[in-house]
């Protein structure tokens, strides 16, 4: 496959934008890493008109795609989580070029893991999680089943990558297979969601006394860029906190997590009067430290 797509990533490599190119290959009939396809070919580039731009290719019926991503998209995409595959394909996938070690500092970078970097995604997934859990009780209270099952599947999935981000590693794919050997307890309780005999009320009643728990002791580390931030000056209103630039990934989650840091007595909410009688603005400060 490489051999045949070698005319494809020379012309790619010889252009000055090119940092890198890499193929990944199909490791099994099912392969969800190419999507199906026999292999992927990327091209990080410093600049383009498009962040990505995909094409597909066919010959002597084998199939592949080329994935052309600018730089700025890449670093969002590992910074967001919101690409996990791409972690795959820098970390296990084959460099056929490499303007200036780009790729081998790159890998270097994802392993290091700095800890500022980590904090940010820690708090991102927190804030993916408290949404998740809020929505599954609200489902199971309602009764809806496998509405709530299916939102506390996705709040243990969010639990499994702060676990991950914790011990500095970054959340591939199989992110179930890392967190079996890095935190049994969180592992254990999927296992059980997923295959206990128990009814699924059951099931879900014991998961949210569970995930409670976790959640919470989970706090310290999921709080801590967001009280960060906020410890900058001692009352905020929700549209600057919004506009900060520290919390700008934040925005679709931190009302939610905000509403949930108050009433665990983490942050507290103080009147500020408006030019309407008895209307008021809520403004927020830290009330204390997570971990008192």
């Amino acid at each position: 496959m490489e051999n045949l797509l070698r005319p494809i990533y020379q012309e790619k490599a010889s252009c000055p934008d090119t940092l890198a190119v890499m193929i990944i290959e199909r490791r099994n009939q099912t392969s969800s890493a190419t999507e199906n396809f026999d292999a992927a070919l990327l091209v990080i580039v410093s600049k383009a008109e498009e962040p990505v731009f995909v094409k597909h290719y066919e010959f002597n019926g084998q199939i592949a795609s080329l994935h052309i991503i600018t730089v700025e998209q890449l670093q969002g995409w590992i910074l967001l989580g919101t690409n996990r595959r791409i972690i795959d394909w820098i970390l296990n996938g084959k460099v056929l070029f490499d303007r200036n070690e780009y790729i081998a500092k790159l890998i270097e970078q994802l392993n290091t893991f700095p800890f500022p970097e980590r904090k940010l995604k820690i708090g991102l997934e927190y804030g993916k999680l408290i949404r998740r859990y809020i929505e599954g009780k609200s489902f199971f209270e309602d009764d809806q089943f496998l509405d709530a099952y299916n939102s506390i599947a996705h709040a243990l999935h969010h639990l499994a990558r702060i676990e991950v981000i914790d011990k500095g590693f970054h959340p591939e794919v199989t992110v179930w297979n890392q967190v079996r050997h890095m935190e049994p307890q969180i592992y254990k309780l999927y296992k059980e969601l997923i295959e206990s005999n128990e009814s699924l009320q059951k099931r879900l009643e014991l998961l949210f006394l569970a995930s409670d728990f976790l959640i919470h002791s989970k706090t310290e580390i999921g709080a801590a860029h967001l009280l960060g931030v906020m410890n900058e000056k001692r009352v905020w209103q929700f549209a600057e906190l919004l506009q900060h630039p520290e919390l700008k990934y934040f925005s679709t989650d931190l009302g939610v997590i905000l509403e949930f840091l108050t009433e665990k007595n983490i942050v507290g909410v103080k009147a500020i009067e408006t030019k309407g009688q008895k209307i008021f603005h809520r403004g927020y400060f830290v009330k204390k430290d997570v971990d008192s």
